[in-house]
């Protein structure tokens, strides 16, 4: 795909910030209270303030009112320089829900809180309905001018440092069991919400969240009640495009960090670029990294341009090959790289276990392949 000039000056602006900033471990460390935080307040202050957030939100809700192309070229850029905000991912997954189906003072309030670099969560997995999320048991009962909502959540990324949670429960459970669903607005503050984090391989990122009779007016409602499975739909397609182009960044990382590193370390006389084993395996990942890398602003200029009719297939393609790809390409990276790849001062085996999850949150690839399978008519 050919971009314009100003979105190759926008590219370049993220990439140099990460350069400058961000490029070593002891530099993130700084920023992430020793590595303790998956998302750094300071980074995200400094990318509010260059405009970068929320860069494909419409400007009268506060953002750049740029396409998708240009939301995946920050994603890119940001994942490729290691930069400590993924939670913004899901701010701006949970925004395209908001922007299709919510109020205008929902709108105003997460487009003002995304740009600003103030976090917003979704909350759609529960112990028993993780791909299977029609299987939710929370319930939200009406009562009167309110809903109490109850049961539990889990998995949930970036609640514990989220503005608001965009709720999936049930209302009704006469119809279907895609039927009577309904979104709903929660703040974080909400009394009779807790939140408790999961201890990970990674610093503090999911989340489970208990609900205990927590009142919200019924303004709080995104959409039409009970209809929120069509309502997700849109949403998530775009959520795994935004996990593809973060993970174009992260495979794009890898290669530049294992081609860097075999040029200058020497073995037997010799650069290890020189050995032919190496060279290869590495010529498969650039290969690897640029088809997908194409795909996924094939996919975005389609959103740009409206033709959407192909979007649950092709974002379930990107989403699921991409995160296999950089998954690959870090774990290929580190077994070159030999001990250093084990090294934290080297930042490959952090890289390889950002890498790990992708392929499960977001709907795991299993999903994906059963969505691709049922869209080409299987």
């Amino acid at each position: 795909m050919q971009f314009s000039a100003e979105q190759r000056e926008f590219a370049a602006a993220v990439a140099d910030y990460c350069r400058r900033d961000l490029a070593t471990v002891a530099q993130r460390d700084t920023r992430t209270e020793g590595g303790t935080l998956a998302n750094s307040p300071q980074v995200l202050a400094d990318m509010a303030r260059s405009g970068w957030l929320g860069v494909s939100l419409p400007e009268k809700y506060g953002g750049g009112g740029a396409g998708f192309v240009d939301e995946c070229l920050f994603l890119e850029e940001s994942a490729r320089g290691l930069a400590p905000i993924t939670a913004y991912s899901t701010g701006l997954t949970a925004a395209q829900t908001y922007l299709r189906w919510g109020s205008e003072e929902q709108k105003k309030t997460v487009g003002a809180n995304i740009t600003a670099g103030r976090l917003e969560a979704i909350a759609l997995s529960e112990p028993g309905a993780g791909s299977d999320l029609a299987g939710l048991r929370v319930t939200a009962r009406r009562d009167g001018d309110r809903y109490l909502i109850n049961g539990q959540k889990t998995w949930i990324s970036a609640a514990h440092i989220a503005e608001h949670i965009l709720v999936l429960a049930r209302e009704d459970s006469s119809g279907t069991r895609h039927q009577g669903m309904t979104l709903l607005m929660v703040a974080t503050s909400a009394p009779g919400l807790t939140i408790r984090g999961i201890e990970t391989m990674e610093p503090r990122t999911c989340n489970d969240i208990f609900f205990t009779d927590v009142e919200v007016p019924l303004s709080a409602v995104v959409g039409e009640p009970r209809d929120a499975w069509k309502q997700l739909m849109r949403g998530l397609s775009i959520e795994r495009l935004i996990i593809a182009a973060m993970s174009v960044g992260a495979a794009r990382r890898a290669l530049d960090d294992v081609i860097a590193y075999t040029r200058e370390r020497e073995q037997f006389g010799r650069p290890l670029a020189a050995n032919q084993a190496l060279r290869h395996r590495i010529a498969d990942i650039a290969t690897d990294v640029e088809l997908s890398r194409v795909f996924v602003y094939d996919v975005a200029a389609k959103i740009d341009a409206g033709l959407e009719s192909d979007l649950a297939r092709e974002s379930a393609m990107a989403k699921m090959r991409c995160t296999e790809v950089a998954k690959h390409a870090t774990l290929e990276a580190m077994q070159m790289m030999g001990g250093y790849g084990y090294a934290r001062e080297y930042g490959m085996e952090g890289q390889v276990r950002r890498a790990l999850a992708p392929p499960i949150y977001g709907g795991a690839n299993e999903i994906q392949r059963e969505i691709i399978a049922k869209t080409i008519g299987l």
